[in-house]
């Protein structure tokens, strides 16, 4: 098969990050002195549409709000307090070094950087470092009740990939914590009236007139009206695509649609295939599952990670002496241990458990054992610590880890792909910005955790207030409204998919589709990857599309409250995302990261890259085709982190 060609964009300009110049610390403070500004007697004549209301686009329209622009706020739930962001347990990462343990904003960039195995922009990492230091003022001064020391201080502690202690957190409900401070800010605007809020909305397609986006169609979901919104920019913040695989940590609603449509209508799509593995969840227990559930890696702060040294051994872990287990993250790597980053600690995980080493129903999961950190600090600061994940993690397995180890395995979390976005967070398309979750922009191949947080909360408070003004001071706001053919054309296909959805009127559900494609994701295109799997999958993936299409079963016949429909859309959307993972999984023929080509391995089995060669983003262009998406590259450059093989041993 053909895997996309390579286009024109490096020449004509549309993969220019617009990346300013002069010294990488000096970066952001010279471009927003350089960018354009809109007077605030001028604000309120531009519109800007923010689709997502949790950590980035909650904190982006209540920004801009606060600005003065006029903004419409779209959820599909029916408050922005559901939205996802809420489901983050372990703490956000800022350089502020508190703990006086040798962190610094570069300490920070270096080991995101590193953590991301030399895939991610430099400059843009760089100023979520910066702007990191900013983020725990901001949620303080919202009220955010992070842990305290005994003095009173703000208390920190370690996450994988790092060795300071970072990571700012409120027991294990940070998300929550930091949402509901977003979601404040939010509603004040909206009891102000410059936020306009728009619950139960699901974007459904993108509106670009004269190649700029100008506005979205929405879906009512409880009454199903088909609606076109316009505005002077469009801001995409609906978080990442992990469902594709069916099972996954995250919220069963949690989708590709908007960015997915948005990639349809002319949004590049950058590097697909990064989808991280997080190491810490709780194991899977049958063919009923909807999703799976988290456990914080914050976990592993105090939990040894271990499993039986023999083979086939089915002891409870009580009965299994010291000598007799294999602390494998201690072993191999000592200088981070059980710290070590997600990517790593997940490959080890599945790498003991294929060697039937593995603990639990199926032998698919490993111990995390708190036993020597109870010994040591008693129970009641273990409870403290992580009382809630604790409880959660008894009504889920109605086991009790303070008396015996949790069970885990790795399960699918986040994606590092996304939309490609420029330095201003701008996409291929004039006009379409994208924060958070849904751009590909901070991470490389793999996230440290408790950056998807701090990513979200930058590019909302700090970022698109900057960026999107100079887009806007560029333009003039014109009279534009929802009448304009290309957004009558928008609503009609918009109806017909909605009508052929409903008339097909198969035999199968569409969580039969949707479970099917995530075993073919998940074991062609998953923790490992090679080839002859991801050829198969490019294969399978078509072929179940196809039937699909002639054969899925929509439950009811309306188009009103029908969350059967709802589904519906969502999947065959994800039976086109997944597609392009596989084939951007078997472009980049290097291992990195999350991205693990079982072909390209050191001695050892550490991931290898081919700089040569990979050292670029890998930008999808949709070309109606869906086998042969063209392929543009940017240019990766190391100036400050100069490229070497990654190591946490």
């Amino acid at each position: 098969m053909t895997v996309g060609s390579t286009s024109a964009s490096l020449v004509d300009g549309r993969l220019d990050a617009k990346i300013p110049p002069g010294p990488i610390e000096q970066k952001w403070e010279r471009h927003c002195f350089d960018m354009k500004l809109v007077s605030p007697a001028n604000r309120r004549r531009y519109t800007v549409l923010v689709v997502g209301s949790g950590l980035a686009g909650a904190a982006a329209a209540a920004s801009l709000g606060e600005l003065g622009y006029k903004v419409e706020c779209f959820s599909y739930h029916d408050s922005p307090r559901r939205a996802h962001s809420i489901a983050a347990q372990g703490g956000i990462n800022a350089a502020k070094n508190y703990r006086n343990d040798g962190d610094s904003v570069f300490r920070l960039f270096y080991d995101t950087v590193k953590g991301g195995d030399f895939r991610a922009r430099e400059a843009n990492v760089y100023r979520l470092a910066e702007l990191s230091l900013n983020i725990i003022d901001q949620c303080v001064a919202q009220g955010v009740p992070f842990a305290r020391e005994y003095g009173g201080l703000l208390d920190t502690r370690s996450f994988g990939g790092a060795q300071v202690s970072r990571t700012f957190y409120a027991r294990g409900q940070t998300g929550q914590q930091l949402l509901l401070g977003a979601y404040q800010a939010l509603e004040r605007q909206v009891g102000l009236g410059t936020v306009t809020m728009h619950t139960r909305a699901e974007m459904l397609d993108l509106v670009v007139v004269d190649g700029r986006a100008r506005g979205i169609v929405t879906r009512n979901l409880v009454t199903g009206a088909v609606e076109s919104h316009v505005g002077d920019a469009v801001v995409l913040a609906t978080g990442g695509y992990g469902n594709v695989f069916y099972l996954s940590t995250n919220a069963k609603a949690s989708n590709a649609t908007a960015i997915w449509r948005a990639h349809k209508r002319g949004a590049f799509f950058g590097n697909p295939c990064f989808t991280q593995i997080h190491p810490t969840c709780i194991p899977v227990s049958g063919e009923h599952q909807s999703k799976l559930t988290l456990m914080s890696e914050s976990l592993r702060n105090d939990g040894r990670v271990w499993v039986p040294t023999k083979v086939g051994d089915t002891r409870p872990p009580d009965r299994i002496p010291i000598g007799e287990r294999d602390y494998y993250l201690e072993r191999k790597y000592p200088s981070f241990g059980n710290l070590s980053p997600r990517d790593i600690a997940s490959r080890a995980a599945k790498e003991v458990c294929d060697e039937k080493r593995g603990v639990g129903p199926g032998g698919r999961g490993v111990y995390l054992d708190f036993a020597d950190a109870i010994a040591r600090l008693g129970e009641p600061a273990i409870r403290e610590k992580y009382g809630n994940l604790f409880d959660m993690y008894e009504r889920i397995t109605g086991e009790n880890a303070y008396r015996v180890p949790m069970r885990i395995y790795p399960a699918v979390h986040y994606t590092m792909g996304g939309l490609w976005v420029d330095y201003n967070l701008m996409s291929t398309m004039a006009g379409l910005f994208v924060a958070g979750e849904a751009n590909f922009s901070d991470h490389g191949a793999n996230r440290l955790g408790a950056s998807a947080l701090m990513q979200g909360l930058v590019d909302g408070y700090f970022i698109l207030p900057c960026t999107l003004a100079d887009y806007l001071a560029r333009i003039r706001p014109d009279t534009l409204d929802a009448g304009h053919p290309v957004f009558r054309a928008a609503e009609v296909e918009v109806a017909e998919r909605v009508r052929r959805l409903l008339a097909i009127n198969g035999t199968r559900t569409v969580d039969s589709f949707h479970r099917e494609l995530g075993h073919l994701m998940w074991d062609y295109c998953g923790m490992a990857r090679n080839e002859a799997g991801l050829r198969h999958a490019l294969r399978k993936v078509p072929e179940l599309r196809a039937e699909f299409w002639e054969n899925v079963r929509v439950l009811e016949r309306n188009e009103e409250l029908n969350q059967s429909l709802e589904k519906a859309g969502r999947v065959a959307d994800f039976l086109e995302l997944g597609e392009l993972m596989c084939i951007d999984a078997l472009h980049r023929t290097e291992s990195c990261g999350s991205h693990f080509r079982e072909e390209s391995q050191t001695p050892d089995g550490e991931a290898l890259r081919d700089d040569e060669h990979f050292a670029h983003v890998a930008a999808w262009e949709y070309t109606d085709r869906l086998a042969e998406p063209n392929l543009h590259r940017e240019p990766l450059h190391f100036e400050y982190v100069h490229l070497s093989q990654r190591s946490y041993r």
